[in-house]
Formats: C-alpha cells, sequence, structure tokens
C-alpha cells in the first residue's frame, strides 16, 4: 500500500466512522439483527460497521500465517503477517563480563546493598546489546472496489466454527461477499470475491510490506514482494521473507496496472497468499522464501478453491468442534459483538461468556499449530507495528505460560507442539548462557525471549535479572504430560526438565540468615521491594516453581527409569527450599523478608507469589486452608481492577479459591470496552493476548477443576450462570468430560477415561473414586435428589 492510498484509505474509514458515530446516515449500512445472527451468537462475532482502527479488525491465521480483516466496503485492506518475521538475525548477547560481576553481586545481595547490587548488574549481567528484535508485519494487501453505489445493509463477521472472515452487503441492485480465511492444511490465506449477480466484481488489487526491497509480478495473476529484515540496535537484518500472491478469476478480465493488478467484471475471484521467510533455526535462515511460496501456491492450484475450502474446514473443525459450551442466553445476546461488550455488566448476556471461551480457543488454533517452531506470541500472531508494544515477542515471566493455560483443558493439546520446539532451542542457547555466565551445566532462560531464542538477561536489571523463565516454561509443558500421560511426551520433555534443574541444583546458594537454598540475585518478576530495587535473593515464586520443577523432574526419572541419584538430588534441594511464608498482615509473602506492606506499588499487577496457588496446586482450600487464606488475602489487597492479563489471571485465581462470585465480577472487568477491543482483543492495553487465553482459561476453570488426584465439577460456578451445560473439557490423568447443570446443581455427567486410571470426582453435595480402563466412559444422572451411575 503506498502512503498516499492508505491515508486514502485511513481517511474513509476514520470519516465513516465518525459520522456513524453521530448517528448520520451516509449510506444506510446498518440492519437490525437477523434470527441467524441471534441463532448464530455463540460462535459468531459481528458488526455493522467496517473496522475503522486495527483493533476492530478480525483475526484469521493458520498457526503460521495471520490477516487482520478489516471488512471495508470500497477499499478492503488485509494486514499480513508470518510468525518466523523477525528483526536482526542470529545474534548471542551473553555478557562476557558476567562471570566476574556474579559474586559481587550475589554479595552486594546478601549484604542487603540491593540499589548497588543492581546497578551492578546493569553493568555486568545484563545482555549486550540488551534489547532483543521485535516481531514484524510481513505485508499488506490493499483491494480498491470503484464504482460501487447504494452500499446498504451491511454486515461483517467472524464464524469461529468454520474460521472464516465475511463482509457483505448491497450495492446497486447486488449483493456482494468476501471471505477470508487462512488454511492451514494448505498453508495459506485465501481471499474470495463474489456476487449474486455475474459481472459484478471490479477491483484494483496491491501487495506492499513495510520492509519490500524489490517487487514484481509474473504474467496478469501473479504479485510478490521481497525483501530482508530491519537491522535494530546493531543486530544486521539478514532474514529474507517473501509474500505471493495468485490470482483467479471465473470470468471478467484480469490485466496488470501500476505495479499491481486490475480485474474488470468478473464473476468471481479468488486471491491466494503464501508468504514466507529464510527461517529454518534461531542459527539458520538460509531457506529460500520465494521457492517456498511457489511451491505452496502450486500445489493449491492443482487442487482448486473448493477442494481448498473444504480441506480447511475439515481441518480446523476436527480440532474446533472438541468443545462445546452453552451458558444460557440473554436478551443482549443477539446485539452486534461490540455493543455485547459495552452491555455485558448488565447481566443479560451469559452467552458472552461462553463466546469468549470459544473465542480464546479459535485464537490459539489460529496462533499456535504444529510443524511450528513459533508458539504464540505476545500478539497470538497479529501485529501491523515495526516497532510493537515490548517487540511482541515472548515475555517468559507470565504472558507466554498464560498463552497456554487454556490449551489442555479446552481439549487443544496439539498447539502446544510449537512451545515444545521454541523450549528445545532455548535449552540450546540456554546452555551457553549458562556456561558464560554461571560456569553451571544445564540451561537457563531469564524473563524474555524473541526469534532467536536469546537467553540472557535483557532490558534491564529490574525486570530481566530473573533466572526462571526456562523453569516456568518446562512446568508448563509438565502439564502437558499430567492431562495426557503419554510415554513419548514425557521421553521429549525430560531432557528439558533435567537441564533446567541441573542449572539450579549448580546455582542455588545458601541464605545466610535462614539457611534455606535460594536463587541470588533475582527478583519478584516485575514489581519493587521497599528497598530502592527490585534485585533480591529468594522470592517466593521462585521457590514455588522450584518445588515444582524439583518434583516433576524427579517424578519424570522415576517414570522413565533412569537417573536415580539425580531424581535424590532433586528431592534433596527441594527439602531445603524456603517454605512459603504468611506476613504480618496475614497475607501470603512475596519476598523471603516480610516487605510486603512497604512496597512502593501495593496494588501491583503480578501477583508472582499465587504462582502456588494458580496454576501450580501447592496450595488450596482444601490441603492447605491458612496458605490459601493468605492467598486471598493478597488478592483482596492486590484488588482486580488491573491490567487485561492481570485480570484473566485473577479470574483463575479466584476460581482456585472457589469463589464464584468474585470470580465473575472480575470476568465483569474482562469483559468491559476498557479491556476487551471491540474485536474481543484483549486490551492490556495495548492489545496482548495473554488476557484472552487467561480468561478462556479462568472461564473454564469455573466449571472444571481436576489437581491432586480430584476432578471438581462446578467447583466456581457463578450464580449468573445457573443453568449450562458444557462437552468436551479435559481433565488430569487423560479424562474427558461432559456434564449439565440446572440450579447450580450438576444433572448429568459423562467421563472418558482415554488411557485408564482413577481419579476422586467431586461436586457439591457429593463425591466418589473412580476407576476406569482405557477407552471406558462412565455416564451420571440425577435421580431422586442424588447423581447416580447408570
Amino acid at each position: 500500500m503506498t502512503d498516499t492510498t492508505r491515508r486514502s484509505w485511513l481517511q474513509q474509514q476514520a470519516s465513516q466512522a465518525a459520522l456513524l458515530r453521530l448517528g448520520v446516515p451516509l449510506m444506510p449500512l446498518l440492519a437490525a439483527p437477523t434470527q441467524a445472527q441471534a441463532a448464530g451468537s455463540e460462535h459468531r462475532l459481528w458488526y455493522r460497521r467496517p473496522a475503522d482502527e486495527w483493533v476492530q479488525a478480525l483475526p484469521v491465521g493458520n498457526g503460521r500465517l495471520g490477516a487482520m480483516v478489516f471488512g471495508g466496503t470500497h477499499m478492503e485492506r488485509l494486514q499480513l503477517n508470518e510468525n518466523s518475521f523477525f528483526s536482526g538475525g542470529p545474534y548471542d548477547t551473553t555478557n562476557p563480563k558476567a562471570r566476574e560481576g556474579l559474586p559481587k553481586v550475589r554479595e552486594l545481595v546478601f549484604a542487603g546493598r540491593y540499589a548497588e547490587a543492581e546497578k551492578l548488574a546493569n553493568e555486568t549481567l545484563l545482555g549486550t546489546p540488551n534489547r532483543q528484535m521485535s516481531y514484524q508485519p510481513l505485508a499488506e494487501l490493499l483491494l480498491v472496489f470503484p464504482g460501487l453505489d447504494g452500499v446498504r445493509d451491511y454486515e461483517r463477521s467472524l464464524d469461529l466454527d468454520e474460521a472464516v472472515a465475511t463482509t457483505r452487503f448491497r450495492a446497486g441492485s447486488a449483493t456482494l461477499t468476501r471471505e477470508v480465511y487462512a488454511s492451514a492444511a494448505d498453508q495459506l490465506i485465501v481471499v474470495r470475491l463474489s456476487a449474486d449477480k455475474p459481472k459484478w466484481i471490479t477491483a484494483d488489487i496491491t501487495l506492499t510490506a513495510p520492509h519490500q526491497k524489490s517487487s514484481g509480478g509474473e504474467g496478469q495473476h501473479t504479485l510478490w514482494v521481497a525483501g530482508t529484515s530491519p537491522t535494530v540496535g546493531g543486530i544486521e537484518g539478514r532474514l529474507p521473507f517473501e509474500c505471493r500472491l495468485q490470482l483467479i478469476a471465473r470470468g471478467g478480465k484480469v490485466s496488470a496496472r501500476n505495479g499491481g493488478l486490475a480485474v474488470q467484471g468478473a464473476d468471481e475471484v479468488f486471491i491466494l497468499i503464501a508468504g514466507a521467510t529464510g527461517y529454518k533455526r534461531f542459527d539458520d535462515i538460509s531457506a529460500d522464501p520465494a521457492a517456498l511460496n511457489a511451491q505452496t501456491l502450486a500445489a493449491a492450484l492443482a487442487r482448486g478453491p473448493e477442494a481448498l475450502r473444504q480441506a480447511h474446514r475439515e481441518d480446523h473443525q476436527a480440532l474446533f468442534q472438541r468443545v462445546a459450551i452453552d451458558l444460557g442466553t440473554g436478551p443482549n445476546g443477539a446485539l452486534p459483538t461490540d455493543e455485547r461488550i459495552a452491555r455485558f455488566a448488565e447481566g443479560r448476556d451469559p452467552g458472552l461468556a461462553a463466546l469468549y471461551l470459544q473465542y480464546g480457543r479459535y485464537l490459539l488454533l489460529a496462533s499456535s499449530r504444529p510443524g511450528s517452531r513459533f508458539p504464540a506470541n505476545l500478539q497470538g500472531l497479529w501485529n501491523e507495528k515495526t516497532n510493537p508494544s515490548w517487540g511482541s515477542k515472548w515475555t517468559i515471566n507470565i504472558n507466554t505460560e498464560m498463552n497456554y493455560w487454556p490449551a489442555e483443558l479446552c481439549n487443544l493439546g496439539e498447539t502446544v507442539e510449537p512451545l515444545f520446539a521454541m523450549v528445545e532451542d532455548l535449552a540450546i542457547t540456554g546452555a551457553g548462557v549458562a556456561q558464560k555466565m554461571f560456569g553451571a551445566p544445564g540451561w537457563v532462560a531469564f524473563h524474555n525471549t524473541d526469534g532467536w531464542r536469546v537467553a540472557a538477561p535483557t532490558d534491564g536489571a529490574q525486570w530481566g535479572l530473573w533466572p526462571m523463565g526456562g523453569v516456568w516454561l518446562v512446568n508448563t509443558l509438565w502439564e502437558s504430560w499430567l492431562f495426557r500421560r503419554d510415554p513419548a511426551l514425557l521421553r521429549r520433555l525430560y531432557p528439558l526438565l533435567k537441564g533446567a534443574a541441573e542449572f539450579q541444583l549448580a546455582t542455588l546458594v545458601k541464605d545466610p540468615k535462614s539457611g534455606f537454598m535460594v536463587t541470588n540475585p533475582s527478583v519478584s518478576p516485575e514489581n519493587s521491594h521497599p528497598h530502592g530495587s527490585s534485585v533480591c535473593a529468594g522470592p517466593a515464586m521462585d521457590s514455588q516453581l522450584l518445588r515444582d520443577l524439583f518434583a516433576y523432574a524427579a517424578e519424570a526419572a522415576r517414570e522413565l527409569r533412569t537417573d536415580r541419584p539425580f531424581a535424590r538430588d532433586c528431592l534433596a534441594m527441594r527439602d531445603r527450599l524456603p517454605p512459603d511464608r504468611i506476613g504480618q498482615a496475614g497475607q501470603l509473602q512475596e519476598w523471603l523478608e516480610d516487605w510486603d506492606l512497604q512496597a512502593p506499588e501495593l496494588q501491583h499487577r503480578h501477583v508472582s507469589h499465587l504462582y502456588a496457588l494458580y496454576p501450580s496446586a501447592q496450595i488450596t482450600p482444601e490441603d492447605t486452608p491458612a496458605l490459601a487464606a493468605a492467598a486471598r488475602n493478597v488478592m483482596v489487597r492486590r484488588g482486580d481492577d488491573t491490567t487485561g492479563w492481570g485480570i484473566g489471571w485473577r479470574i483463575n485465581l479466584w476460581a482456585r479459591l472457589q469463589d464464584g462470585e468474585q470470580a465473575y465480577a472480575t470476568l465483569n472487568r474482562l469483559l468491559h470496552p476498557k479491556r476487551s477491543y471491540p474485536n474481543l482483543f484483549d486490551a492490556h492495553p495495548p492489545f496482548q493476548i495473554d488476557g484472552n487465553f487467561g480468561g478462556a482459561a479462568g472461564i473454564a476453570e469455573l466449571l472444571l477443576q481436576s489437581h491432586r488426584g480430584r476432578i471438581t465439577l462446578l467447583p466456581a460456578c457463578p450464580k449468573a450462570w445457573p443453568d449450562g451445560r458444557v462437552r468436551g473439557l479435559c481433565a488430569r490423568g487423560g479424562f474427558e468430560l461432559a456434564f449439565s447443570w440446572r440450579g447450580g446443581e450438576l444433572q448429568t455427567l459423562s467421563i472418558a477415561s482415554k488411557i485408564g486410571g482413577s481419579t476422586e470426582l467431586r461436586w457439591r453435595g457429593g463425591q466418589l473414586p473412580l476407576k476406569l480402563a482405557a477407552g471406558q466412559t462412565a455416564r451420571f444422572e440425577r435421580r431422586d435428589g442424588r447423581l447416580q451411575r447408570l
């Protein structure tokens, strides 16, 4: 898109939106909701006007390629991304001064000279450069439709079940339909332009890229743009990219014009879009993106548009349709999605929470698929900025892990595969950091990483000096083992667990005051303590993460019948970690010392020391009531009015405390225009997708929890959802469930075991032990006031 064309497009969209906000009917765009709209609201986002900004556009993605669809009438814009396209190129930031600086920083921390320790850490321990590379937009497709008059009856929508974004309106005597989807089956994005009358498709098509160095076409049906990643912070941009489109027109005339393509009087048009980079691995950028795109498009052309659409539908629905959820309907459920968000707090739209859960599942499928080494980043897959907030990469002190909280629970275990791949890469780069910085075995990663798998601390000691990023990542991967119990998965995971544990065993140091083994230096993620710094020793979250890591590593070794001495070392070190402590105000302490009430920011967005409550299960109301009460104390003091992703975390925490009403009140904060953009993207602000995934996981957690050998049904179901049903949620131990409730009471239950095993079922008013063989299903129904097995 040229600057002039883009300005024209933006001006048109902004002026239309302004007039519509003022109630001026510049054209009869708005239509009353139809019965079909109301009936399809469980899987549908829809709107009465085009998007006039990026956070109103609708996302499609296949795990690797993504597009934001704006739904313009006279002009349509597709902003395109490819998940491996990062600035710079392969690089290593490990600071050569680190080995010398580390013991001095530790000495200052133990002496209580925290500000001095932070200053020295910034000088000697931070990576060089201390900024990482950022995720980049790939290209933009602009479609201009001349000669459209009398546009009316406008609607744009995103069908989650079909994974298709559709724009439909009438112009003159015809109804025009534009559809966009991203096919994982065929690795491309498809645009279909159609009308209910022949010869109505006339369009000018251009393809541009922010970092393009060359462009062209082949004949009258192909366009391409190519270039390399930008140079940033002294890291040379060396990653090549190409985006290429192939046009198929049925009827009419196609010609090359002004560096683009022109279609005149066609009956139907398909635009096939392929995108690729030279990325093979963090240290290998030798792939040929032009050859990859040509191969992808040739295969697609051989199959034909109808076969592409069918393959896309079957591939997507095989995963998406595993889960169904019905929380009831209300009068606001028939409204456009942006209006539903604005009015959710009225309590007249329980279906919006169900839609939010399904939207989270859709976004995870769209941004994280097997075959990729790139898990969902801070914005999932979608980014329009060349200098995005926080680099739109991976913040691994909460945000990346939160992206995968709904994966196993919501029956999308396949989406974890790219996270596995990234952690395997980090285990390689992190081993270099462990050796160069600490002289230690194993591997380590700090609070951020990028496309080049940088593992050294970054940004500043205040945020980056946290050596637990790799630990939280492998603990997250352990969840897949707990849900699936797949021996092949455990064999793949074990080297990652072992390497992370070996590093920690070698680098933990004895606290001279308490005698416990602690991390030093570290931070409690992104929070400052009352001594002029964030740098400290042994914050509570570190010990909580390590308790899980050492237990998981030992259990994995036992399961695989290997490394007995290593497993013993893990369990012995676990016993030497500081326990969770309750402070003077009855709160769960964030630091070794009782500093919480003197911290500069008492309502900090991070609640890192509540990891033990969620996503871990070290703290539960049933088994550790005093610690659960102390965790609740923290929740009350911190408050729920925080960033979007912070709200998503708090929903899960309230769910684990079995407080459905407070969880629902927190959900009201998330489903509000302040924290949800019109397209339901989470507003940090700005957009961060972790809030979407955290919120989706939280909604599911209100209905089903499974930890410590128990499966609890409706543990925190709020009064706002008195009746409902769900199918396809999963529980740890290899179980899949379907259940319904009425008046808050469980009515029916079906639980299937995929691998065979035992659990304890719990619900309000009852519990029973259950043992099932692999493939066996147990069914229950409420009769005579009791849940009875059929």
